[in-house]
């Protein structure tokens, strides 16, 4: 059986009591980054072999894996941080092993996107996930579409490189004076969301440098 098993955003304590039994009795956990998986699995005390699968894996690493469920083996696969196949790469090994027709058993949790969203105050019972948008090509033209048929609160992932020059788009799609929630440190000791106008959010960020550090959920 594969296990979809969502991880501590950050805080090791947002970790479920079932997430930690099925981690503590798998064959083995494919994991982003053995590093920072070790990190957490060594908090509760789980010594299990690892096995690498991140953006860059290839088939060979997929198939590996599939050889092992279909051996009879129990996998528990694990991202980063969140729920796995939630902009990860987790959902190729996930399809892979439905054509095989392995079980696949979700054993739920964190995810940036609910957990930003929860805590927004924006409309949360509709809403459209766009994960990080593309840095270049179809861009200006996934941002014109949405601006122009937006009915729910839309949630997108941006990075500590793009953070500002992402706000200043939308801002001349949306309006500079459209209102946004952009959460930061999500789970952490200095987790913060701030509030505002498109235009006032960005010279936030533009003006104290200091807090463009980790990853970022905007709501608009």
């Amino acid at each position: 059986m594969l296990y979809i098993v969502a991880t501590p955003i950050w805080n090791l304590e947002d970790i479920t009591y079932r997430a930690v039994r099925i981690l503590s009795e798998v064959d083995g956990i494919a994991c982003e980054d053995t590093r920072t998986s070790k990190t957490l699995l060594s908090h509760y005390d789980i010594h299990k072999p690892l096995i690498s699968y991140h953006s860059h894996s290839g088939k060979s690493k997929t198939d590996k894996i599939i050889e092992q469920l279909t051996s009879g083996k129990d996998i528990a696969l694990i991202s980063d941080a969140g729920t796995p196949g939630i902009s990860d790469p987790g959902f190729a090994l996930i399809q892979e092993a439905l054509l095989h027709d392995i079980e696949v058993c979700p054993i739920p949790g964190p995810s940036a996107v609910i957990t930003a969203l929860s805590a927004s105050g924006m409309p949360s019972h509709h809403f459209l996930y766009l994960g990080f948008l593309p840095v270049k090509k179809w861009r200006q033209t996934l941002l014109r579409r949405i601006s122009e048929n937006k009915t729910e609160t839309i949630v997108i992932y941006e990075s500590v490189h793009r953070i500002v020059k992402t706000l200043t788009q939308l801002s001349e799609y949306f309006g500079a004076d459209h209102q946004v929630v952009v959460a930061r440190e999500l789970t952490k000791k200095f987790e913060q969301f701030h509030r505002g106008t498109l235009s006032e959010v960005a010279l936030f960020f533009e003006e104290n440098p200091g807090k463009v550090k980790g990853e970022f959920v905007i709501l608009i």
